[in-house]
């Protein structure tokens, strides 16, 4: 694939994946995507794992300058930052004009535990960005990534693009994406320590949990990242669910892991990754948790929900 995409200049969004193998590949895609961009007068970001961030910097030369180059693998560690922190942010700041982003969330290393949160995210980008002039390109390594990864960017993407050229996606279903991975999170393990939260209580959760956090080594800022996150989760759920909260604490070999769970639902797809305008009235909470902590994992139906929070445990907790 040696040309440039073509796109249209309308206000809609447009969002395409990109299937590569090779780092040739990549660049063959990325690069007249890019070039493309500047040459109509669009602003144009990339937001890729290193390495790959790199091998754009280079082919660009000069032309990197013109660029906003952000390496996904720190902006983007947790998914449910990419939208509102990257993506809307990039677009926000160029109104009245179609902006372009590469965007690649998913990559060989990304853990199990990290990819519903990934998957989700580029099914929601479809309904965050829809009507506006963005486009959006996501790279997936198809030499690399298994199947499902390929398969699930088929029904997140309306349009694929590989070496034999661009079409449009038979499988594009983004809806059933959501529903899918709107799956139980697997039961902690039998060491978690469950308490009850309400208003009159929630002084002690949120001593309770930084205790234990420095039982198991967080850092100090860790430490304040996890009391404002459990205290936003909480204060959601004693608002909006039911006026009690309960929640769930313990470590695994990597992270510590808090859950807060209710009996209410959340009906709104994109809570917690609306920008903080869209989210004046509602999901500021989540919004902000997922800015603080590393990895947001949730499950939502009639019967309640379950917010799931990581933290990385630090070096020294892991070699001990």
């Amino acid at each position: 694939m040696n040309s440039a995409i073509v796109l249209e200049t309308e206000e809609r969004f447009e969002h395409p994946a990109l299937f590569y193998s090779s780092g040739d590949e990549y660049l063959n895609g990325t690069i007249p995507f890019i070039e493309g961009g500047l040459t109509a007068g669009e602003p144009v970001a990339v937001a890729v794992p290193e390495h790959n961030l790199e091998s754009v910097r280079r082919a660009l030369g000069a032309s990197a300058e013109r660029v906003l180059l952000v390496d996904m693998g720190e902006a983007g560690a947790n998914p449910g930052r990419i939208i509102p922190s990257v993506v809307r942010t990039f677009a926000d700041a160029h109104p009245g004009r179609r902006v372009r982003i590469i965007g690649e969330p998913v990559w060989p290393g990304r853990s199990e535990l990290e990819y519903p949160a990934c998957v989700q995210h580029e099914a929601l980008l479809n309904l965050a960005f829809n009507g506006r002039a963005v486009t959006k390109l996501c790279p997936y390594d198809a030499g690399e990534l298994g199947q499902r990864v390929l398969d699930d960017a088929r029904a997140t993407h309306p349009v694929l693009i590989d070496r034999t050229g661009r079409r449009p996606s038979d499988r594009y279903d983004p809806d059933r994406i959501l529903t899918d991975y709107n799956r139980p999170l697997e039961r902690p393990p039998r060491s978690a320590i469950e308490r009850a939260a309400d208003y009159a209580t929630l002084d002690n959760a949120r001593w309770f949990v930084t205790a234990y956090g420095r039982t198991v080594g967080l850092s100090a800022m860790q430490l304040i990242d996890l009391e404002i996150a459990v205290t936003e989760l909480l204060t959601n759920s004693i608002s909006h669910g039911g006026g009690l909260g309960t929640f769930r604490i313990w470590t695994d070999s990597r992270h510590l892991i808090c859950e807060v769970s209710d009996t209410g639902q959340i009906t709104d797809p994109l809570v917690g990754r609306r920008s903080a305008d869209d989210a004046q009235h509602y999901g500021r909470g989540l919004l902000l948790v997922n800015q603080i902590v590393d990895l947001v994992r949730m499950h939502t139906c009639p019967d309640g929900t379950t917010v799931r929070i990581y933290l990385r445990l630090p070096a020294q907790q892991l070699e001990d």
